[in-house]
């Protein structure tokens, strides 16, 4: 049983203009997402900047609400929950934040800044206890525990990330959705934080959704891939079978824009041409027609529908068809 699954997830957000502010159209940020996330598991969310990557994973916990969809999470559907009864599930989906300096409270030194979240869940059962566990916690994410009195601007930048996957752990948590959780920090720290969260994973048997742009991170961390064009997944499947197989032209474009010494590979697909759309008025037909070099006419009338692979889907009539295409 999936620890995560979503189904026609929606989330749109209001153009207003006018003195009333009325509502003159809507931004398609995420526009019928299916997603599945398995307990231990990294899936792997990626895609070019603004096409809406980041909501999902707040729509996922509802810091953003979405407009339709289902978001399964062990077994009940977070998104038919009103509020009141929201919070307790909360406690088992934590989020790690790109920049960890504006995820910390300044003005809070790191004690209070990872008890913050069991005081609120009643985890602990005195401030004594709960000061013990945050010192476990930064044993656990190595850093040193004499320094829980210290303020966040007192670390170094891979230092605080460190405090707030520690903060997202003092909960106990089940999945945690990392969102662009290493992009802000140098590649050998990088390197460091993506062995800890591994790490992490195996030790406690956590689900990531990892929303990332860096499709290195996704070969060594994920075990599935999630492709992500304007609003809308166009592929998924194991993380080996995207990286040396891809199906949909959008996939394979964002390959080949990853530097490579292989003439092979460079030869595989031509790089995705020209900017994304705008999500407030997507493309008729396939979203990725308007960039796609194997399109064709059909593509600009109809939606593609997911078809299935052994391994996952993919949104594109030539999967499948026999009809296989190789870019110019």
């Amino acid at each position: 049983m999936s620890l995560l699954r979503v189904e026609g997830l929606r989330t749109w957000f209001p153009l207003r203009e006018g003195v009333f502010q009325r509502v003159a159209g809507w931004v398609r940020a995420v526009d019928g997402v299916d997603l599945e996330v398995a307990a231990g598991q990294t899936l792997a969310l990626v895609g070019e900047s603004g096409c809406g990557k980041t909501t999902v994973g707040r729509s996922i916990l509802r810091l953003e609400e979405p407009r339709e969809g289902r978001i399964w999470f062990d077994g009940v559907d977070l998104a038919g929950l009103p509020k009141s009864e929201l919070r307790s599930y909360r406690r088992h989906m934590q989020i790690i934040f790109q920049d960890p300096m504006g995820s910390l409270d300044p003005r809070m030194r790191v004690r209070d800044a990872i008890a913050e979240g069991m005081e609120a869940f009643g985890i602990g059962a005195s401030e004594a206890e709960r000061t013990d566990r945050v010192a476990n916690l930064l044993e656990r994410v190595q850093l040193d525990p004499r320094q829980m009195s210290r303020y966040p601007h007192e670390f170094s930048g891979g230092q605080r990330q460190r405090i707030c996957i520690a903060r997202a752990l003092s909960v106990e948590p089940k999945l945690i959705v990392c969102d662009e959780a290493t992009s802000a920090l140098d590649v050998s720290i990088q390197a460091q934080i993506l062995n800890l969260l591994r790490d992490l994973q195996q030790e406690l048997g956590l689900g990531y959704l990892f929303i990332t742009h860096d499709l290195g991170v996704v070969r060594y961390l994920a075990d599935r891939v999630a492709v992500m064009y304007l609003g809308q997944v166009v592929e998924t499947g194991d993380t080996e079978r995207i990286f040396t197989a891809p199906e949909h032209p959008y996939t394979k474009g964002l390959l080949a824009a990853v530097p490579s010494v292989d003439p092979d590979r460079r030869r595989a697909a031509a790089k995705v041409m020209g900017d994304v759309p705008s999500p407030a008025h997507p493309p008729s037909g396939c979203r990725f027609h308007t960039r796609c070099p194997v399109v064709f006419e059909r593509c600009a009338r109809e939606e593609p529908p997911a078809v299935a692979l052994e391994d996952g889907s993919s949104r594109c009539f030539l999967v499948g068809s026999g009809d296989a295409v190789e870019p110019s």
